[in-house]
């Protein structure tokens, strides 16, 4: 049945297939959930793989913690050339292949550096998932649903770190209170658990696998890589005769005297460099905004405010409640309310709530008054910086350099992560948790600056508008 929609701006259409690209858009946003699943899964495996391979000192459980984020740059860099060379779509298949390959690995692994091989390999595929995963969204959606259906990948983000959380649970319930490490080595959970806990995620990246053979390459890509036919075609089953005869005339305008071939120093071009700082400095934002520390330390940051084991479980479930309750807010809004209102929404908020934080810590406030602040901060960020950014690198870069400029974006955008992730402990030490939090509030407010001078509003756009307007 064709469920229909009459586009609100962009190029005319008969009529835009809203369950068709809502179809491709969801396959598509497969790889944010094994991005997510990815991502986490390697937390609640940690107990038990560390005793398994006997990592004793701080240094191989921190390696063992944050080597995918190597592959993360690597899949990161590597995605726009070859996006740009093979297409969005075989780039795409591949990741999800990648995906099922090395949770399998992962999970028989029997040494700890195979282990850190497939994890190497295994955030590879994050970095190109998240690279290629919205930027195809944003090159297949109507300008009217653009925002929303690029959204759809953050909220398949956030499913995958629930579904991660919830599996390592289950399959970690039982485990006796008190156990020794001796114990936890021997027993089942130490030799096999977190087997299960990376192998499962061989489930959703075959099904991610399976869906790619339903959806077509990008329109844009075959546009700029001289199959008109094929463009128009895919353009017609998204919005009929007349859109797609429109969107195609539009595309094949900002392709004129242009080649196929992208070299990454075409991005020190004049025009492009200033969009280029735009998207680089919102990605390395999005992390440096302080958020994921709560994630990647929630254990001591709750501990810190006074809770036990426990009730710090407790909490984490719900953070990622909260985290997925505020991301279908940011679905309802992002294309209504517009990317830029929410962008300052979120900096000024995360300003305002990393202040009284720190003021928690330093006045030595413990309890529910911290955790209200740490879930209004993931509620704050949930519903503008973390979905809104990714639409925003997605749809600001012009057409013939789009995969290039979003494997640099990316590519920041994990660098930054790595550095905000190492760097937390070394300024918790140094400045103590409020200074720490009053130091990202200073971070948030010079973002809100430079979102207000630099950050022009996208909502409803072609991605063709956009491009005339920030780069000719």
């Amino acid at each position: 049945m064709m469920v229909t929609s009459s586009a609100s701006s962009g190029p005319a259409s008969d009529h835009i297939h809203v369950a068709y690209v809502w179809l491709i858009s969801v396959i598509a946003a497969l790889g944010g959930l094994l991005f997510g699943y990815d991502w986490v899964v390697v937390g609640g495996a940690k107990p038990f793989f560390e005793r398994y391979f006997e990592l004793a000192d701080p240094v191989s459980r921190g390696w063992a913690n944050s080597c995918a984020l190597v592959g993360c740059l690597i899949g990161a860099l590597i995605a726009g050339g070859l996006s740009d060379r093979f297409g969005r779509k075989r780039l795409l298949l591949f990741a999800a292949c990648l995906f099922a390959v090395t949770s399998l690995g992962n999970a028989s692994a029997g040494t700890f550096p195979v282990f850190v091989a497939w994890r190497i390999l295994g955030g590879v595929a994050i970095g190109l998932a998240s690279n290629l995963s919205p930027m195809y969204i944003a090159e297949v959606a109507p300008a009217s649903m653009r925002g929303l259906l690029v959204s759809v990948n953050q909220l398949t983000i956030v499913l995958g770190i629930l579904l991660a959380q919830y599996i390592n649970w289950r399959i970690a319930r039982n485990l006796p209170a008190g156990s020794t490490d001796e114990f936890i080595r021997a027993s089942w959970y130490g030799q096999s658990a977190w087997r299960w806990m990376f192998g499962l995620t061989a489930v959703p990246s075959l099904l991610f696998v399976a869906g790619m053979f339903l959806v077509p390459e990008s329109p844009r890509w075959l546009a700029k890589n001289g199959r008109r036919e094929r463009a128009r075609a895919v353009l017609g089953r998204i919005g009929g005769e007349a859109y797609a005869a429109a969107a195609l005339g539009d595309i094949e305008s900002t392709l004129r005297h242009e080649t196929a071939r992208v070299n990454f120093r075409d991005l020190l071009d004049p025009r492009m460099k200033r969009v280029l700082v735009l998207g680089v400095t919102l990605a390395v934002f999005q992390q440096w905004c302080g958020i994921n520390v709560i994630f990647n330390y929630a254990e001591e940051i709750f501990r810190a405010a006074g809770y036990d084991i426990s009730d710090v479980l407790k909490n984490i479930a719900w953070t990622g409640s909260v985290n997925l309750a505020f991301t279908f807010v940011a679905l309802g809004v992002v294309d209504r309310g517009g990317r830029r209102p929410l962008m300052l929404l979120g900096a000024a908020g995360l300003a305002a709530i990393y202040g009284a934080l720190g003021l928690c810590y330093h006045f030595g406030v413990q309890g529910r008054p911290l955790l209200l602040l740490v879930l209004a901060a993931i509620g704050c960020y949930a519903m503008s910086l973390a979905p809104v950014t990714w639409v925003v690198i997605s749809e600001i870069f012009p057409n013939r350099i789009r995969g290039a400029a979003m494997s640099v974006a990316v590519m920041s955008l994990w660098i930054a992560c790595f550095v905000l992730t190492i760097t937390f402990p070394v300024l918790n030490g140094a400045l103590g948790p409020a200074g720490t939090f009053w130091l990202y509030a200073a971070i948030c407010v010079a973002g809100f600056l430079f979102i207000r001078a630099r950050l022009p509003e996208t909502k409803g756009k072609t991605l063709e508008a956009i491009e005339r307007e920030l780069v000719d």
